[in-house]
C-alpha cells in the first residue's frame, strides 16, 4: 500500500521497504541490514540508512546504536499498545472535527465515506482497498481540521496499522459488515456535532478491531518470547 508519491530514492527504499515488512516477507524481530538492501537494491547504504530512519517514524522499524535496524515487534503487548495510541488520534480528530466542519465541507466527507460504503458493498470486498478508503476518509477530516501535529502524527500510523490488516486479514475480511456500521454511526455524530458520540463509536470499533488483531497474534506473557 501505498501513503504517498515517492520523490525521493530514500522515499522508494522506504515504500519499498515497508511493503515487505508489512506483509510478513520481513518478519517482526527481524534484522534489517543496510548492506544487503543497498547491494539488492542497487543503491546507496547512505539512502538505505535514510530509509530505514522514515521507517522507524512509521513504527515499522526499530533503530537501536551499535546493533542497526530490526522490524518491529507485532504480538499482543505491542498491537494493544499501538491501538491505543491510534485510538486516542482518532478520537482527537473527531473531537477536532465536530467542532470545525462547515457546511462546505460536508459534500467532501460524504464523498470519502461513499467510497468505503461502495468498496465493502463490493461482490467481493477488496480488504487492500477498504483499508485505503478509510485512510482516504482520515485524510479528509484531517484536510477540515487542518492541525499538522495532528496530520503528521496520523500519517506516520498508516503502515503499521495497515501492517496489523496483513496478519489478521482473514478475520477482518469476515467482520467487514462492523466496518459499515461503525461509519454510518460515526458520520451520524460528526454531523450532528455530538463529540462524545463520536469518541464512544471510535473506542467501540478499535476495541473491537484490536480484539480481533489480539486473537490472531501471539501473547509474549504466554509463550516467553
Amino acid at each position: 500500500m501505498e501513503f504517498q508519491v515517492p520523490n525521493t530514492l530514500a522515499e522508494q527504499i522506504a515504500n519499498y521497504l515497508a511493503d515487505r515488512v508489512m506483509t510478513g516477507i520481513i518478519r517482526p524481530g527481524e534484522r534489517i541490514q543496510e548492506a544487503t538492501v543497498a547491494a539488492e537494491l542497487r543503491v546507496s547504504r547512505a539512502s538505505v540508512k535514510e530509509a530505514l530512519y522514515t521507517l522507524e517514524r512509521w513504527h515499522l522499524v526499530d533503530i537501536t546504536p551499535r546493533k542497526g535496524a530490526s522490524a518491529t515487534r507485532l504480538d499482543a503487548h505491542h498491537a494493544s499498545e499501538l491501538y491505543d495510541v491510534y485510538m486516542h488520534l482518532l478520537i482527537m480528530l473527531a473531537r477536532r472535527l465536530t467542532e470545525r466542519w462547515k457546511v462546505e465541507d460536508r459534500p467532501h466527507l460524504l464523498e470519502a465515506i461513499e467510497s468505503v460504503t461502495h468498496r465493502l458493498n463490493a461482490g467481493t470486498p477488496d480488504v487492500a482497498a477498504v483499508v485505503q478508503a478509510s485512510f482516504d476518509v482520515m485524510d479528509a477530516c484531517c484536510n477540515v481540521v487542518r492541525n499538522p501535529y495532528l496530520t503528521e502524527a496520523l500519517a506516520n500510523f498508516k503502515p503499521a496499522v495497515s501492517r496489523t490488516y496483513y496478519f489478521c486479514a482473514d478475520r477482518y475480511k469476515q467482520d467487514l459488515d462492523s466496518t459499515g456500521m461503525f461509519f454510518g454511526q460515526l458520520t451520524t455524530a460528526v454531523l450532528a456535532r455530538d463529540a462524545d458520540g463520536a469518541e464512544q463509536r471510535i473506542v467501540e470499533f478499535a476495541n473491537h478491531q484490536k480484539a480481533l488483531l489480539l486473537a490472531a497474534l501471539p501473547d509474549p506473557l504466554k509463550t516467553g518470547a
